[in-house]
């Protein structure tokens, strides 16, 4: 069995659902260009907890975590069986690294996980264990947990962290439109690149002081803490691939990366 990259994708607003566009695009190319995997471990900026949760349900049923959004999303289901026998796989691998996880044998997929995984695996049909980020924590304890799934890959398991490169809400309403991009959007996404090309862990961990513009890309971080988790689980000398998926609505960068 060969070794699976670990991935880390912008899921965008829940309207991504009915509204693919380019992301869509993207998604379907890279399931397309990847073995098919056994399994999945997502990651989502959605489930955050204190500490390491990992979810076991035989069959997690589909969050609608939003409000406010046209009637047709709330009919959307993504049907993945779960895998408890994995979760508890996911469980003692988190508990050797001392992370002291728990099992939640009722969660759940929040719209982080679903809406990404229907645009790559729309039949639903591999079955997914999710797992929660503990945002008091920092990128270094998401990094620590990423290297702890790192042996999944080699288990036929893709680990998936699923955020948004740049994630600041409060710009809906600074006029912002694909015409009129936010200023700190591409300076942002260039240093993560950059970063993540000379494999330069330190910086990306402490991103906070050292990327341009980061507490306006992300005033909190949760969005961008899955990708740590992808990072570690890629292990050691992980090549990174940034896959362009566009920006939505003038501030939402939509990178996906691929780490082998």
């Amino acid at each position: 069995m060969s070794t699976l990259p670990s991935l880390y994708v912008s899921h965008g607003s829940p309207m991504t659902a009915l509204q693919p566009g380019l992301t869509g695009q993207r998604l379907a190319e890279l399931a397309a260009a990847l073995p098919r995997p056994k399994a999945i471990v997502m990651a989502s900026a959605h489930w955050l907890s204190r500490r390491p949760q990992v979810g076991a349900a035989t069959q997690p049923e589909t969050i609608h975590d939003f409000g406010g959004f046209p009637a047709p999303l709330y009919q959307l289901h993504y049907p993945a069986p779960g895998a408890p026998e994995l979760a508890e796989r996911v469980a003692h691998l988190l508990d050797q690294a001392n992370l002291a996880p728990a099992i939640d044998s009722e969660r759940g997929l929040d719209h982080g996980a679903w809406v990404p995984l229907r645009l790559l695996y729309p039949q639903a049909d591999i079955q997914v264990v999710p797992i929660s980020i503990q945002p008091e924590l920092g990128p270094a304890h998401q990094y620590a947990l990423g290297r702890a799934l790192a042996p999944l890959r080699d288990e036929g398991v893709l680990v998936i962290g699923s955020g948004s490169i740049t994630h600041n809400l409060h710009d809906f309403a600074s006029g912002y439109s694909d015409q009129r991009q936010a200023p700190y959007v591409k300076p942002f996404i260039d240093w993560i690149e950059h970063k993540l090309a000379a494999g330069d862990i330190d910086a990306l961990l402490d991103y906070r002081r050292q990327a341009p513009f980061a507490e306006r890309a992300h005033p909190t971080d949760e969005h961008l803490l899955p990708l740590f988790v992808a990072l570690g689980a890629a292990g050691t000398d992980a090549r990174a691939q940034r896959i362009d998926a566009g920006i939505d609505m003038g501030f939402l960068a939509m990178d996906i990366y691929r780490f082998d």
